[in-house]
């Protein structure tokens, strides 16, 4: 069989899972989120941080409570890495450096899982699973909660109440993520994922040294850094490492993960509108955009050229042998349209058009389908933007869901859609310019500038993986990034959260004749083409600069 036939093939096998999962998981979470009952375990939690899950939230309180509860987690990871040296269950490993532990604790509760340091050289079992792994689960339990809340704006009038917080932050961790972590874990330690506390211990001899590898609860933390769309490894090799990614199968299952969410949550948003159609539209924009990418990456990745290339079946380097170079491609796709981050192969050596690839994706918002939460209210965000654009062609006023898309709900969307490109294009060019960032730099000329732009771009999308051949962990990069995760994270949901409560607040319009109808398929060929120009006005000039001239030289 040749490497393209069985690329399709996974990608076949991959869409058909999907399929399969989309209807009852998407249904399960919109109970989940609906429901009135609180479990026992539940009613716990509560109990111990005061909460009382039944009381209503407006917008301000709803964000308050995302605010708090993620500045406290940062400060906990912080405090849990500056004193890791002095901990129990540390593997001997030194506590972290106050710049890299500050990037690292923006980067998990951020949803990033950036990683400026060797997972398995610097971070001990209490840290690992104590710290990163609580936040794997919690950080995208939040991005979840900030949709939901999103969602009941579209489906509430004459209120401006979203639910509450709390509450959703705990079902989404306990109902959703912990029962498909859970079962997901003993998947991969099945495919030969590893799942111990072990400690640093030698496994053979090798060019006259010793190699040595230490163990950890590697399948639990794998399961959920896909599941909740995080990305921090274990290991500093990620997905391509052998003990967190041992099979074709468990790397296609990873991809699975990855993507069941984000795509069901279409399907949560139909059912709690109350209209499975525009769930549908969302999901065919979703699904046009991550299909035509993952062509496009693997026409990229299979267009060699010269006998070296022709001998591997395509452009190996980088890439791990027994994944091959189309199931890379199509794990590099998910991940970066994704705020996922993880990676099976080492992205700095895709071809140039491949890394464009990589970058747009992540530019584009992260929406096809997106992080957990985070990727259906981007998407939704660019579905007003359209639907408003539609209004200016025809001359009337914008509609979407029977909610009226006027003056001030535009400006909550036109300033979500503007944090993030100023966030990546104002720190690259700042690094570009002075002196000391551009010596972290591996290449010089095109690549080298889209190490640096994929770096920040990577970190204020909330994606976390790397052209690695940057060397990040300097106080400039650690910092500056970190910033931008932060920025990059929480700003926009400022502006969802605000956006949803004035959409509660109003009264349903009616529908007409003249009203848009935004459950066909014109109105997702409108909405693709409204996020792709979005994008390439934004970022083609430093698309250029980077990937299209490095593509085009090669």
């Amino acid at each position: 069989m040749s490497p393209q036939i069985a690329g399709v093939l996974q990608l076949l096998a991959l869409i058909a899972a999907l399929a399969l999962a989309y209807r009852p998981l998407g249904d399960y979470m919109a109970r989940v989120y609906s429901s009135e009952r609180h479990y026992r375990p539940e009613k716990w939690i509560y109990k111990a941080i005061g909460a009382n899950p039944s009381a209503e939230m407006r917008w301000p309180a709803y964000l308050r409570g995302v605010l708090a509860f993620s500045a406290v987690s940062v400060l906990f990871l912080y405090a849990l890495q500056r004193l890791q040296g002095v901990l129990p269950g540390s593997l001997g490993f030194q506590s972290i450096d106050p710049d890299q532990a500050f990037n690292t604790a923006a980067s998990f509760v951020a949803n990033t899982n950036w990683q400026s340091y060797y997972g398995e050289q610097a971070m001990g079992h209490v840290v690992q699973t104590g710290g990163l792994a609580v936040q794997n689960f919690v950080s995208a339990a939040v991005g979840m909660a900030v949709a939901v809340a999103l969602v009941r704006g579209f489906a509430r009038s004459r209120t401006g109440e979203l639910g509450n917080f709390w509450a959703d932050l705990v079902r989404g961790t306990v109902r959703v993520l912990l029962p498909i972590a859970v079962i997901g874990a003993i998947v991969l330690v099945a495919c030969g994922a590893i799942q111990n506390f072990a400690g640093i211990h030698e496994v053979g001899r090798f060019m006259g040294g010793t190699q040595q590898w230490n163990g950890g609860a590697v399948a639990s933390q794998e399961v959920i850094k896909e599941l909740g769309t995080n990305g921090g490894g274990y290991f500093n090799a990620n997905s391509a490492h052998p003990f967190e990614n041992p099979t074709p199968f468990s790397n296609l299952f990873e991809i699975f993960l990855i993507l069941v969410i984000p795509f069901a949550m279409t399907r949560t948003f139909g059912r709690m509108v109350g209209n499975l159609r525009q769930g549908y539209a969302i999901l065919a924009t979703m699904a046009t955009i991550w299909i035509g990418f993952t062509a496009l990456m693997m026409w990229t990745e299979f267009a060699h050229h010269g006998p070296a290339l022709q001998a591997a079946g395509g452009a190996m380097e980088g890439k791990e042998s027994r994944f091959g170079v189309g199931a890379s491609a199509i794990f590099s796709v998910a991940t970066t349209l994704t705020s996922t981050g993880a990676v099976n192969s080492f992205h700095s050596s895709y071809t140039g058009l491949g890394g464009g690839i990589q970058l747009l994706g992540m530019q584009l918002g992260e929406i096809a389908p997106g992080g957990v939460g985070s990727g259906l209210y981007g998407m939704l965000i660019m579905a007003i933007i359209a639907v408003f654009i539609a209004g200016l062609m025809v001359g009337r006023t914008p509609e979407y869901l029977g909610k009226k898309i006027g003056t001030r709900q535009i400006k909550f969307a036109a300033c979500y859609i503007l944090i993030t490109p100023a966030l990546v294009l104002g720190f690259t060019a700042a690094a570009m310019a002075l002196p000391t960032p551009p010596h972290s730099m591996l290449n010089s000329g095109a690549h080298g500038f889209s190490e640096v732009l994929y770096a920040y771009t990577s970190g204020a999308n909330n994606n976390g993986s790397a052209f690695a051949g940057l060397n990040a962990d300097t106080q400039w990069f650690n910092s500056t990034i970190g910033i931008a995760m932060l920025l990059g994270r929480f700003l926009p949901m400022v502006f969802v959260l605000a956006l949803a409560g004035s959409l509660a607040e109003q009264k349903p319009v009616p529908e007409t004749a003249g009203t848009l109808r935004t459950d066909k398929p014109l109105y997702t060929g409108l909405l693709v083409g409204t996020i792709l120009i979005v994008t390439g006005l934004t970022y083609f000039p430093a698309l250029a600069l980077g990937p299209l001239a490095e593509g085009l030289a090669s």
